[in-house]
């Protein structure tokens, strides 16, 4: 019995390393496709939103030459992890020709509280209705009791094709006296 048991523990070792490679390469060759997989599913949560950059707005024959600003809805494709919409509104801007034909944007979002502003044409100036802030036409703080820490934000605008209104949009945080890009 003993010359048995003695014979039968090599090939019951070599049993037991023969498994033990098995179930280590069948668990690193499962790895892979589970590595893969969570690749793929996690990929959205690292993608940065495609609105970086500049986004065409309107075009030059919708801009009179009035120097009137006009308030126009900035739409572009938002990415939200695993969704994507074509097409969302998010933000608002006014454009206006200046007196020498040059074209200026402001986020119409007024920097003391973050409410939007209306341009009142019959006054001339931009209202905020939340605390009554006003801007010039120029975007500068209109009355210096106004409770906005800093005028209108002005935005990069470019007309490409020598017609298309392009703008980096971009919005800034309120309350601050210094132009501080939202994250």
């Amino acid at each position: 019995m003993n010359e048995a048991s003695s014979a039968n523990a090599p090939a019951a070792r070599r049993d037991f390393f023969k498994k033990l490679l098995a179930g280590i390469i069948g668990t690193v060759l499962g790895l892979f496709p589970v590595g893969a997989g969570l690749t793929v599913f996690l990929d959205p949560l690292r993608r940065k939103s495609p609105t970086s950059g500049a986004i065409r707005v309107t075009t030059l024959q919708a801009l009179p030459s009035d120097g009137v600003p006009r308030k126009f809805p900035v739409l572009a494709t938002r990415v939200d992890a695993w969704n994507k919409f074509s097409q969302v509104p998010i933000g608002a801007i006014y454009l206006r020709r200046t007196s020498d034909n040059q074209l200026q944007a402001f986020n119409a979002v007024c920097p003391h509280a973050g409410c939007y502003v209306d341009f009142l044409p019959e006054r001339g100036h931009y209202l905020c209705p939340c605390h009554n802030s006003t801007f010039t036409v120029a975007g500068k703080i209109y009355d210096p009791a106004s409770p906005a820490p800093r005028g209108l934000d002005t935005l990069e605008v470019e007309v490409r094709n020598q017609k298309e209104v392009w703008v980096k949009f971009r919005n800034f945080q309120a309350g601050h006296a210094e132009k501080i890009p939202a994250a």
